[in-house]
């Protein structure tokens, strides 16, 4: 286990010193410790390394992340995992807006809750959220899936693509072209894959699935109320 100390040593020489890390290191394993809610830690990694952080981090921690496994023991600021490629974040805590924002893969658990805007624009991240999530999460979804424990707020899946949202709560309103779609079975293996890999105590059959109605694809102008 390779130890940085954030506050002695600075965000700079850290990111670094993590980007350095490649396929053939053998530094595999490394703890942040006094991250005092820093931004921009973790960013930009592109090797099968683990970080955590131990506390909570402000902006964009593990942006841009491809291979890594980042768990970060506390809550995160706006933006974690944002153009998440691949690998593994984990938040024990609570997560601010925008979470998992424009991921094109990977997996991002969310032990706690998230704010408004999780998954916005997300193009084939998994995310996975134990607890409730904010207004207007998986704006504009490409692709992906977002699972969500809890509860959601308003405008879930607005002018979404092919983005699947899984939620076991309540939904306090759909965006527009969302609507409740079937759960068929191969959606139920695809949900009970990622709440496995997520550690989430809960049954796939618990669960609603939403999605696109596929009507504002194209410009209609029946529709121009809806865009």
């Amino acid at each position: 286990m390779q130890t940085y100390d954030l506050a002695a040593d600075g965000l700079r020489g850290m990111n670094t010193l993590l980007q350095e890390q490649n396929n053939e290191t053998n530094q595999t394993a490394w703890e942040i410790v006094n991250p005092r809610g820093s931004h921009a830690i973790a960013v930009g990694l592109d090797a099968p390394i683990e970080v955590t952080v131990k506390g909570s981090t402000g902006y964009y921690c593990a942006g841009m992340n491809q291979q890594a496994t980042i768990k970060v023991e506390g809550s995160v600021g706006p933006g974690v995992a944002e153009n998440m490629m691949s690998g593994t974040v984990i938040i024990e805590g609570d997560a601010s807006q925008y979470a998992g924002a424009t991921g094109h893969g990977g997996l991002l658990v969310i032990k706690g809750n998230a704010s408004s805007r999780c998954g916005i624009s997300m193009k084939g991240i998994d995310i996975v959220v134990h607890g409730n999530i904010g207004h207007m999460s998986a704006f504009m979804g490409q692709a992906g899936n977002l699972v969500v424990l809890g509860d959601a707020g308003d405008a879930l899946g607005d002018s979404c693509y092919e983005a699947r949202f899984f939620v076991r709560g309540s939904v306090k309103s759909l965006g527009a072209d969302c609507i409740e779609k079937e759960m068929r079975p191969e959606h139920i293996e695809i949900l009970k894959d990622l709440l496995e890999r997520a550690g989430a105590d809960a049954k796939p059959e618990e669960f609603k699935r939403y999605g696109s109605a596929r009507q504002l694809y194209n410009f209609d102008v029946d529709n121009a109320q809806a865009y």
